[in-house]
């Protein structure tokens, strides 16, 4: 019997004691596992709409530059609402077809308008500048102060430069509002059209 237990010895295996600490360690794992995972799905929504808000402000802020880049004189303006007289590539002013590749520029009256939370945009012809309809661009904003002019003296109406600056609610609750800004000189009022 002594030889018997002795030839045993050299046999490989696992004890009860090795086999529940590694079933304790591997639930602990799979624990941490999981809880990522979860975390994971559950904030996935929210940094999908962030990352939606930030393209669509980056691409409202490129229309706006193009626009005011095509621009001749800024006729109104304050921190949340421009209007300016400017080229642009449609058959009429507010309308949808486009113009031929060999067609010239229209000259339209654009005009923003922002809320906090909301920018419109409307486009009419220079010669009735409130008639046309105010179309949504982009929402979710976290306030009205858009636009500033240079110079901003004696009146906007002599600006040749508009920054935009488009604040987005804080991202994952940090507290600290997404700034993105841009700008553009009216590239049109420069050159005397």
């Amino acid at each position: 019997m002594i030889a018997r237990l002795r030839d045993r010895e050299g046999e490989a295996g696992f004890t009860l004691i090795e086999l529940l600490v590694a079933m304790a360690l591997g639930v602990v794992v799979m624990g941490a596992v999981v809880t990522l995972l979860i975390s994971t799905v559950r904030y996935q929504p929210k940094i999908s709409k962030e990352a939606e808000n930030v393209s669509d402000a980056r691409w409202t802020l490129e229309r706006l530059t193009r626009e005011l880049r095509n621009g001749i004189a800024v006729k109104e303006g304050t921190a949340s609402m421009i209007s300016f007289e400017g080229y642009v590539r449609h058959s009429t002013c507010g309308g949808t077809a486009a113009l031929p590749s060999g067609s010239s520029a229209i000259k339209c009256r654009i005009t923003w308008q922002c809320s906090t939370t909301a920018c419109s945009r409307r486009e009419s012809s220079a010669s009735a500048p409130t008639v046309g309809v105010f179309k949504p661009v982009i929402s979710d904003l976290g306030s009205s102060q858009i636009f500033s002019y240079v110079p901003s003296e004696p009146s906007v109406t002599a600006a040749t430069y508009v920054k935009a600056t488009l604040t987005l609610p804080a991202p994952t609750d940090s507290g600290q509002p997404l700034v993105i800004s841009s700008g553009a000189s009216l590239r049109n009022a420069t050159l005397g059209y």
